[in-house]
């Protein structure tokens, strides 16, 4: 048994130490007494506990206390790649050798007795389009008499929209069904209500630390410079209302209602073993994105997405089939000179495969409604109020080990 009593094969091991911000029993929640964020702090999950990293650090008299006591995870983004080594190398030594064990063991707390908050403060949200299997899937859906499935700029560059930070909302918040226009084809005018396609996007979030300066792109070789870590993500979609407003601008009230993110963010170091080479390119790229160097680092990741509805799995999607990779949407988000900052969060855009099983949307799993799931508690073509929507992940880590991706769920609510 490894210490800290964390059982062989726990895919929140030691080898993982994922972050996130948490409550413990009895403090104050979100808005308490004491003021929202009372009570919050750092907290590092190992196995089904999570230890109080920032108090940890004090007893240990750690110089890194003062970044691990603190409400949020931005000021350890902001640090730098040095010091997040640095932190994860402290970490897995106090978890790991066993004369720390009386100091720290007081400072953990049951993973189902604390309040899990969003883990870091979100700057700005991007949200990209970056599955060739899901873009073409799309294309056959909307542009079925098109010569090509994809748009003629989607193997020359990451397609992306800039999305609404203010709604990043952590896992288990529930979601209210959206309201806005709609208009059917057969329609003459549009209407008003909630929406009648609510969908998911089951996706990758990239979480940003430290900033660059604007005007200065951030090129292929220093993504790890900039990103400290990814999480699972659900880019809720009312399709209805999206279908009727993106010509000519993308989207907007169809995705800006909410976008779930895992409560748990995972050290990108924590992923060295799941990198992976992404698929053939097929057609020549820019120098800004072209990752096929000599030299040249993987910049896929090998993760392994589950969904779930109301506990049923639909979709096993495969992040390691993006076509495009982390690296590059973050070449092409700064390549215009837009600068990053401190909490920025951009996402993969919906992770989908070649098989039918391996779709990350109900808008390709049930071909736009013509083909409803089958659940044991009845079919779907699009969301239900009370639908409860799940995601979870796992990569392999060294030694045949995996590391778990926290999961994202969120329960649909009607307004």
């Amino acid at each position: 048994m490894p210490p800290f009593d964390v059982p062989e094969g726990d895919p929140f091991g030691p080898h993982n130490l994922p972050y996130g911000v948490f409550s413990p029993a009895g403090a104050d929640g979100p808005a308490g007494p004491a003021g929202p964020g009372a009570g919050r702090r750092v907290g590092v999950r190992l196995g089904d506990r999570v230890l109080d990293a920032g108090a940890a650090a004090r007893a240990l008299g750690s110089p890194y206390a003062s970044l691990l006591a603190r409400p949020s995870l931005n000021p350890l983004l902001a640090a730098g790649r040095t010091t997040w080594s640095d932190v994860r190398r402290a970490l897995t030594a106090w978890l790991t050798v066993p004369s720390h064990r009386e100091t720290i063991e007081p400072f953990f707390h049951p993973l189902s007795s604390v309040a899990l908050h969003l883990p870091f403060e979100v700057a700005d949200y991007v949200d990209f389009y970056s599955s060739e299997h899901h873009a073409r899937n799309v294309g056959r859906i909307f542009r079925p008499d098109a010569a090509d499935s994809l748009t003629p700029n989607w193997k020359h560059l990451p397609i992306g929209y800039h999305g609404r930070a203010g709604t990043v909302v952590v896992s288990g918040t529930d979601v209210v069904r959206p309201s806005g226009q709609r208009k059917g084809p057969a329609d003459p005018a549009p209407v008003f209500g909630p929406s009648v396609r609510l969908d998911i996007e089951a996706e990758v979030g990239f979480v940003v630390g430290a900033p660059s300066r604007p005007g200065t792109p951030v090129p292929l070789a220093d993504f790890r410079e900039h990103v400290f870590g990814l999480c699972l993500l659900n880019d809720w979609s009312a399709r209805d209302i999206q279908a009727w407003e993106y010509v000519p601008l993308g989207p907007f009230l169809g995705k800006s209602f909410a976008t779930s993110v895992s409560a748990w963010i995972t050290p990108l170091e924590a992923l060295d073993e799941a990198r992976t080479a992404p698929p053939a390119r097929t057609h020549p790229l820019l120098p800004y994105l072209d990752d096929s160097a000599p030299g040249t680092e993987p910049g896929g990741y090998d993760l392994r997405i589950g969904v779930e509805i109301n506990g049923h799995a639909v979709s096993g999607p495969p992040f390691s089939a993006m076509y495009w990779t982390a690296a590059q949407q973050l070449a092409h988000l700064t390549v215009n000179g837009a600068s990053l900052r401190t909490g920025d969060l951009y996402a993969s855009g919906t992770v989908s495969g070649p098989d039918p099983d391996q779709r990350g949307s109900l808008l390709e799993l049930t071909w736009n409604g013509r083909d409803p799931l089958e659940l044991p508690d009845g079919k779907r073509t699009f969301l239900e109020d009370g639908d409860v929507v799940t995601l979870s992940a796992w990569a392999p880590g060294a030694g045949g080990t995996r590391v778990g991706l926290g999961e994202v769920t969120g329960r649909v609510v009607a307004r």
